[in-house]
């Protein structure tokens, strides 16, 4: 039976841990992400510790849109919007409004828990968002699913993402071999921005068919994704051995996926990989491409989870 923390209560909370089947979850209140996740005893995401910072987006929560915004401006229903560049180096917004919001418990049972945060309108946004994110664990590992509802007067542009770091154990990377369903690439500039796609057939993105990662350094966002007869697109992760395989799932809703080895980032560089479920691609409030369009009382739901070793 699930029980309801009042705003008090669950403002006071940091961090709120849930398990079941061997696996334990730790869902912070800072930003309604993931801090950590195990299964038997084994990391399957790269996480934080529980008094260090959340650093390179570990397990944040993306919204209302995730990776980058060229100059941090868009324009929605004809209205010209500016948000803040917290990308400087590129002049760039980047992940979204909530990362470092606060948000509270709404329910805790052993096995799940529900954040919730209001976004509020705001110079640049100027929409109210009201999120909820439902953390579970079962015997078939994680679900996260995320519902934002509209509750301002005008319609608003809404995109959504999640930024787990996932791993099979070992230092680096180089030695997994990922299974990437996508049959395309989105090609970038400088600045991290879309500048089209192509087809991964024929280069080192393809990831179709399993194969060891080895040095290729990935940044990229894929699309056009292979689905099975449920709808649900999986990434798969394998150390080199077998011993240990991870899939990380996606449903419909999720029509990217970036993967990021992070190797610029000193506290990353290539010990685990980013696998990035996106409802839309980078620079998308720019562009309008996959971006939700939320009238005034309209909710959008989409659900990802991972199945450990």
């Amino acid at each position: 039976m699930s029980s309801s923390a009042s705003p008090e209560a669950a403002a006071a909370v940091a961090e709120v841990a849930i398990g079941a089947a061997g696996q334990r979850v730790v869902v912070v209140t800072s930003g309604g992400g993931l801090r950590a996740y195990t299964a038997g005893g084994q990391d399957v995401l790269d996480g934080y510790p529980k008094r260090g910072p959340c650093r390179s987006g570990r397990g944040q929560v993306l919204i209302p849109w995730p990776n980058r915004l060229e100059d941090g401006t868009y324009t929605f229903d004809g209205r010209r919007h500016q948000v803040p560049l917290n990308e400087p180096e590129h002049e760039n917004a980047i992940h979204g409004l909530v990362r470092d919001a606060r948000w509270t418990i709404a329910e805790h049972e052993p096995h799940r828990v529900v954040v919730k945060h209001l976004l509020e309108p705001r110079p640049g946004y100027p929409f109210a968002l009201s999120i909820q994110i439902d953390y579970s664990v079962s015997a078939a590992g994680l679900r996260v699913c995320t519902t934002a509802t509209n509750v301002g007067a005008d319609p608003c542009p809404y995109g959504a993402g999640a930024h787990p770091y996932v791993t099979v154990g070992g230092s680096t990377v180089d030695s997994a071999i990922l299974r990437m369903p996508a049959h395309r690439v989105l090609n970038t500039d400088e600045r991290g921005l879309p500048v089209g796609s192509m087809p991964v057939g024929r280069t080192d993105l393809d990831f179709t068919q399993p194969r060891r990662l080895g040095r290729t350094r990935l940044d990229h966002a894929f699309t056009d994704l292979e689905r099975g007869a449920d709808g649900v697109a999986r990434v798969e992760l394998q150390a080199s051995r077998a011993s240990r395989k991870l899939t990380l799932w996606v449903d419909g809703a999720y029509g990217y996926l970036m993967a990021f080895t992070g190797d610029p980032l000193p506290d990353v560089n290539r010990r685990s990989i980013a696998i990035e479920p996106m409802t839309c691609p980078p620079n998308a409030f720019r562009t309008g491409e996959g971006v939700i369009r939320l009238e005034p009382g309209a909710s959008f739901r989409s659900v990802w989870g991972i199945t450990p070793p």
